[in-house]
């Protein structure tokens, strides 16, 4: 959130007059209800009080009627020129989750059962009856007719299973740790016109930690060195490190609170669930010798990082802890009906802790506090055990599926006896620009699940580790559970092609047919992403891939990408002008140069190993121009510049350090992730590789060149090429302050052209 430009007393929270009126009815009324009383010598904290109504709201949808204000508002944000022909009636005894559309020309009304649901309705509308789409990224509302289109028979649509969640724990971290509220209030949108109706709700999470640490035994300058900085605050989280990228202050800890409080209004008032981070016994180094009967287990080593300590949630101080950390959430961010928590992700100790008694001390805990709050899991590698699900009550516990669409031979009811579970996706890592999912397994894979016997499917978990990529994927798996009967994905396409620009179009269908035949038909057995750029990766001839983690080869034909562009160049050129068509184009443009990448190396390296020095410096040169326009054309499109992640992170230091500070926090997450130890024997550094102007230009085209400059020279006098410290390279990047473009700049469809004319199609395959 950008800081207002005004220093405030520690004891008032920040920019409350920017808050709504209804988030400002209680406000100073000391501590919450049911909050531990500050010790003796209890150090002095700045409050951040309890939101209008936050005590009473649970995020659930409310049987009686509703208030359609906030849907109605939501729908003046998406439609700003349409907004005034949709009616929105309440109908909460329509049934859970249920819409009804009808309506004439220029007069549609919307019945739904909560606000969410309304604007699910509207999203229905748009793409089954008036043809257009509002994407993540991308509309094509500005080729609506000025008078919509009448509905040619009422039609009423209910959800096919009642969890609908999204957001993975790393989102806020790799989509943008330094968001406006505008910029969430944007994504809660989205999620409401696509039938999601839990979302999960991490900004401002550090700020019950930094309160109800205090209570025992530490001071609030050492845990704001605990606590790291917000692009790494994800996975402090989740329990594999701390510190790293800050330390925050008190201001920006309470700006994010704040925010992380708007953000859960804004969900419960359009009747979705916030779903909260949960208590799970996080806690700095020391705390047992700080307090008596505590018993706290090492967590030994995350990627390089030494992890946080984990109090035994068996042992006496941890109820008290957890008491005073859900007081201390409940006064920022209200109450819900679900919270998150992963004990013991991708590694961890339990050393003597008994992981069943240990997991039904973490549900007792939440229970007290939140009385039949669910408890949200990630289904991640071995994750959940059957020791922890056997220490638990399991009805009220939901599993998010990470794996459903990544591996074969899946029998969720067997491997978690009979929990129930929601069919997850994760088809980004890391913020990748790549292109694909694997759509066709979802397609295969949902309706059989839901009709086995005895099946435990409950919903859908929109997951991947960043969003505002893909589209069309988005689009697809969130149709999934609004869909009664199977879709067929070669329909499913023509019908997306149809809407996203606005009109039917030729060249459009058979530019999404082949994307739908090429990175969007990738097959399950051992990934759910796509393969990402060679221009990205560290340099090496071998290189066969950026990151560590991601696909080492192809995972579908390159020459359906590149065939794809050329279609779409072809559209109509009225078709032209929606922010969907000039992202489609800039990102299909982008997925073709990223493809040639892997056609282009190896014959770098046939030059290189042939000794032949003039093709080494033409194939070199092609190289290095491909990524100059490559760094132009992400420049075009203001989804793909790193100016605009640069600036949101410095836009929250109170000076010249602290900005430094989070810039830093910032670039090193594209970068080296972490310190040397984590970047190199964590195997992180370009973990969050991702094609954008600036980030082409000022790190990877530079390394490119340093290193094709060692092999030019080895050529040239017949020695080995002499070796680069990488992560000397890319942490020298890390803590430049150099400026970059916020805006984007230049043609997309001559830039675009120009790609095409760069990549003949028979030489993508």
């Amino acid at each position: 959130m950008p800081r207002s430009g005004r220093r405030l007393p520690a004891t008032r929270p920040v920019a409350l007059a920017a808050l709504p009126a209804a988030l400002l009815a209680v406000i100073c009324a000391g501590p919450a209800p049911g909050a531990p009383a500050p010790g003796a010598g209890s150090p002095a904290r700045a409050d951040v009080r309890p939101l209008a109504g936050a005590h009473a709201r649970t995020g659930a949808p409310s049987a009686a009627t509703f208030d359609t204000t906030p849907a109605r508002a939501a729908l003046e944000r998406l439609l700003p020129r349409h907004a005034g022909q949709f009616t929105l009636v309440p109908d909460p005894t329509a049934g859970a989750d249920t819409f009804t559309v009808s309506g004439t020309a220029g007069a549609v009304t919307v019945r739904g059962s909560t606000g969410a649901t309304l604007l699910t309705g509207v999203g229905w509308y748009l793409q089954h009856v008036a043809g257009a789409d509002i994407g993540w990224p991308g509309d094509s509302i500005g080729m609506l007719p000025a008078r919509l289109p009448a509905v040619p028979a009422p039609v009423t649509r209910s959800a096919q299973v009642p969890h609908r969640y999204a957001l993975n724990d790393t989102d806020d971290g790799y989509s943008g740790p330094y968001r406006t509220f505008e910029e969430h209030q944007r994504q809660i949108d989205l999620l409401a016109l696509h039938g999601i109706n839990e979302v999960f709700v991490q900004v401002g999470a550090e700020y019950p930690y930094y309160r109800a640490l205090q209570r025992f035994g530490y001071s609030a300058e050492e845990l704001r060195q605990w606590i790291p900085g917000p692009g790494h605050q994800s996975w402090w989280l989740l329990q594999n490190l701390s510190g790293f990228g800050g330390p925050v202050t008190e201001r920006l800890m309470r700006e994010r609170a704040e925010l992380g409080g708007r953000i859960a209004e804004q969900l419960r008032a359009l009747g979705m669930t916030p779903v909260l981070p949960g208590y799970f016994g996080t806690v700095p180094a020391g705390f047992a010798a700080r307090n008596a009967g505590a018993a706290t287990v090492a967590q030994g080593d995350w990627a390089g990082f030494d992890r946080p300590d984990w109090l035994d949630p068996a042992s006496p101080v941890f109820a008290k802890l957890a008491a005073a950390y859900y007081a201390e959430q409940r006064a920022v961010f209200g109450d819900s009906s679900m919270y998150r928590m992963s004990p013991l992700h991708e590694g961890g100790r339990t050393g003597s802790v008994d992981v069943g008694a240990a997991a039904g001390a973490i549900q007792g805990a939440l229970h007290a506090a939140h009385p039949g709050a669910l408890w949200a899991v990630l289904g991640w590698q071995d994750d959940p055990t059957a020791e922890l699900l056997a220490g638990v009550d399991t009805s009220k516990l939901l599993i998010l599926d990470g794996l459903s669409d990544r591996y074969n031979r899946l029998d969720r009811e067997t491997r978690w006896g009979g929990a129930p579970y929601a069919m997850g996706t994760i088809y980004n890592f890391g913020g990748h620009t790549t292109i694909g999912a694997n759509t066709s397994v979802w397609l295969e894979r949902f309706g059989p699940w839901r009709a086995k016997n005895n099946s435990a499917l409950t919903g859908i978990a929109y997951l991947p580790e960043a969003t505002g990529t893909n589209p069309a994927a988005f689009d697809l798996f969130t149709d999934l559970a609004w869909d009664a009967g199977p879709i067929d994905q070669r329909t499913w396409f023509a019908g997306f092609a149809a809407r996203r620009y606005g009109r039917p179009d030729a060249e459009a269908a058979a530019a999404w047919e082949e994307l739908r035949k090429g990175p969007y038909s990738t097959s399950s057995g051992l990934w759910s992403e796509s393969q990402d750029s060679l221009f990205s990766a560290r340099p090496s001839l071998s290189a066969v891939g950026a990151a560590y983690w991601s696909p080492k080869s192809m995972r579908y034909p390159a020459g359906s990408v590149r065939r794809a562009l050329d279609h779409l160049l072809r559209v109509d050129p009225a078709l032209r002008r929606s922010s969907a068509y000039r992202f489609d184009l800039v990102d299909t443009a982008r997925q073709a140069l990223a493809n040639h990448s892997r056609v282009l190396l190896p014959k770098i390296k046939a030059a290189y190993e042939a000794k032949d020095l003039a093709r080494f410096r033409t194939l070199t040169a092609e190289w290095q121009d491909g990524m100059r326009l490559l760094d132009q054309v992400t420049g075009s499109d203001p989804n793909l510049l790193l100016g605009t992640w640069l600036s949101r992170a410095r836009s929250h230091g109170a000076d010249r350090a602290e900005q430094d500070r989070y810039e830093y926090d910032a670039r090193s997450l594209l970068s080296v992730w972490g310190r040397r130890s984590t970047s190199e024997g964590g195997f992180l550094h370009d973990y969050a590789n991702r094609e954008w102007s600036g980030l082409i230009s000022e790190l990877y085209a530079r390394r490119w060149t340093a290193y094709f400059a060692t092999l030019d020279e080895a050529l040239v006098g017949g020695a080995a090429p002499r070796e680069i410290d990488w992560h000397a390279f890319e942490e020298e990047w890390a803590g430049r302050t150099t400026r970059h473009p916020d805006r984007p700049g230049g043609d997309p469809y001559r830039l675009a052209t120009a790609v095409a004319a760069a990549l003949p199609a028979a030489a993508t395959g």
